[in-house]
């Protein structure tokens, strides 16, 4: 994996295209800045509102034993997701690079942590969440085709596959596509979530209360059960870091970036909160804890002929999901590539469209393959350990830049409280996991140090002594994508 280097100015070496960019231009290959404040917030509210809302908030429920204490964990999961990205807010105004955590620890630690972190990613993060996202929404396509029965296996792997490749396609073609899909996608989910908060206010309204009545009778009093709810009530807001992963093409970042979390965070806890609460007064405790899909179940109770709308707002609910993830983390390969960490073909972008065309299909092709796992929801089990260990590891990197730079220009500077409590609640969501479910965390452990062999082989390493067979082959095949992507590499922003 070669080391970057900046898009030649003339021509290219070696019979390459010679570079679009005229003398005495001041057009750069370079990431166009193209996300506006209303793409921001509709990225982050996206990708946190997945299908998990409608589908499966039962898990706080679970553990919590009660209404009472299930609205304060979501109330409590809210405060403290609004803590990380108020921290994310400073680091991405400080660092003002793309790619998130794995940007933020290569600034902090150094090479080799964001390598792990890149590695992680790579291998079972990013595509095991979009595999398991495309499923999800080809499930809730083709239930109206198949009422009274499970959809065929193939007919399922199938229509996700086509979801992945269509949005990759999207992504690809121009940037301001993408965004405007991601738009559009979470209006439609917010206004689906926001006709069943209507439904259950009205029902408030005209009495229905008795689901109320003894709120917090039969709470968890046992602080692991606890835990655990505080931890399925996390992982739902998870995705409030999405905006990072493209910091370099935000219109105005130091103003927008801050800004778009700022708006889109309280958004996010109100709806999940009020939601709840609608569930809650339909629907007794054994009902939602029994039903595979809470929403339809609600939708069945209240919407009658319409109960439709519902498994149609899940699909599109994933489907916005899946391109805010794909738009995220294909600039995580496209900046790890750029650092010398993937192969330099990776931080190509197409000649016009400037989108990272070799990136897009590396994450899109990545994705196909974990559909071919069959029991892929499994492999979900396996990375909690080292989201939240990464996460905690870049807020860490907060505290250690404000010690070792103390005099850096940050446009948002907060208070130490926000990323110190923020440290200390992530050792506890570090801490649980390994607790809960021992197999799975060490199986993600594992999976993270399987990366430590090759970040000295092909990082660490010098491309001298590296196996000449892989610098040949890392050689073609950079010469190949760069003529089929018609991609030169990325130059590196003069303010960086």
């Amino acid at each position: 994996m070669a080391s970057y280097s900046p898009a030649p100015t003339k021509e290219v070496p070696n019979g390459g295209t010679p570079s679009l960019k005229s003398e005495g231009s001041d057009e750069s290959m370079k990431l166009k800045k193209e996300i506006s404040l209303v793409n921001g917030v509709c990225l982050i509210v996206g990708n946190m509102i997945g299908s998990g809302i409608f589908v499966s908030p039962k898990g706080v429920l679970m553990h919590s034993a009660s209404y009472g204490l299930s609205l304060v964990v979501w109330t409590v999961g809210g405060i403290f997701s609004v803590f990380g990205a108020l921290c994310y807010a400073e680091l991405g105004t400080t660092i003002t690079k793309s790619g998130a955590s794995y940007a933020y620890i290569l600034e902090a630690f150094g090479g080799f942590l964001a390598f792990i972190r890149l590695w992680t990613s790579l291998l079972i993060i990013e595509p095991t969440s979009q595999a398991v996202i495309s499923i999800t929404f080809s499930n809730y396509m083709m239930q109206p085709l198949f009422p009274t029965c499970v959809a065929p296996y193939l007919a399922n792997r199938l229509l996700a596959a086509a979801c992945i490749c269509l949005l990759t396609f999207v992504n690809c073609a121009y940037v301001k596509w993408g965004t405007r899909v991601q738009d559009f996608f979470t209006y439609a989910k917010v206004i689906a979530l926001i006709a069943v908060i209507i439904t259950g206010l009205v029902k408030i309204g005209q009495g229905h209360t008795q689901n109320f009545e003894g709120l917090f009778e039969g709470s968890s009093q046992d602080a692991g059960h606890i835990a655990l709810a505080l931890y399925s009530a996390l992982f739902s807001y998870s995705g409030w870091d999405t905006l990072n992963f493209v910091t370099e093409e935000i219109k105005n970042p130091e103003r927008n970036l801050p800004l778009a979390i700022a708006i889109s965070m309280p958004i996010v806890t109100v709806i999940y909160i009020l939601t709840n609460v609608a569930y809650y007064t339909i629907l007794p405790i054994n009902a939602i804890l029994d039903s595979e899909a809470v929403a339809v179940t609600f939708a069945d109770k209240v919407f009658g002929v319409m109960n439709w709308t519902i498994p149609l707002a899940v699909a599109l609910s994933c489907f916005g999901g899946l391109n805010a993830s794909i738009l995220a983390s294909s600039r995580l390969f496209f900046v790890g590539s750029r650092e010398g960490h993937l192969p330099d073909y990776l931080c190509m972008i197409h000649v016009h469209r400037y989108t990272p065309i070799p990136a897009l299909l590396f994450n899109g092709i990545m994705a196909l393959v974990y559909l071919c796992v069959e029991d892929v929801f499994q492999l979900i089990n396996y990375y909690s350990f080292s989201y939240w260990f990464f996460v905690g590891l870049s807020i860490l990197g907060q505290l250690y830049l404000r010690w070792k730079q103390p005099d850096r220009h940050r446009p948002l500077k907060l208070s130490l409280f926000y990323p110190i409590i923020f440290c200390i609640l992530t050792i506890f969501l570090v801490v649980v996991p390994l607790y809960s479910d021992t197999t799975n965390s060490l199986i993600g452990i594992g999976i993270a140090l399987s990366g430590v062999p090759v970040y000295f082989l092909c990082c660490y390493t010098s491309a001298s002594r590296r196996p000449l067979c892989l610098r040949r082959f890392i050689a073609a095949s950079g010469r190949l994508i760069q003529k089929v992507c018609f991609s030169v590499l990325t130059e590196m922003d003069k303010t960086e």
